[in-house]
């Protein structure tokens, strides 16, 4: 579940999904949010870009953890085929957060920076 920590956003992962990605929570300054995208399939190479490393993945059941690529690395947060949020961020760490569509999630997002448009479904 996102959380907001002063300037810092954070992702905060319960103890058993620290174990599954094999790292911690991530954070990032608000202010490096560049764009949120939402998608209803999080199965597509569009979504999980590169290989995962570290982390758990079992296709279409879970993915967590670091998905490496070209341009970065991602933070990824997959449950099942449940739809999920893009955070596209500027900077150092992670290019982007891939984590699940929930009502907590959009809410944190838009009292964390409401100038940033909450679109529609991208598939």
């Amino acid at each position: 579940m996102l959380k907001i920590e002063g300037e810092w956003l954070r992702y905060d992962m319960n103890w058993l999904e620290n174990l599954g990605a094999f790292g911690r929570d991530p954070k990032s300054k608000i202010s490096d949010l560049k764009s949120v995208a939402r998608y209803k399939n999080p199965w597509t190479t569009e979504v999980l870009r590169g290989i995962r490393a570290p982390g758990t993945g079992f296709p279409f059941l879970i993915m967590l953890g670091t998905m490496w690529h070209r341009r970065g690395r991602d933070f990824c947060v997959v449950y099942k085929r449940k739809p999920v949020l893009i955070l596209e961020f500027n900077g150092a760490g992670f290019k982007r957060w891939v984590i699940p569509d929930t009502k907590e999630n959009l809410a944190v997002l838009k009292s964390a920076k409401p100038q940033v448009s909450l679109p529609e479904w991208e598939q």
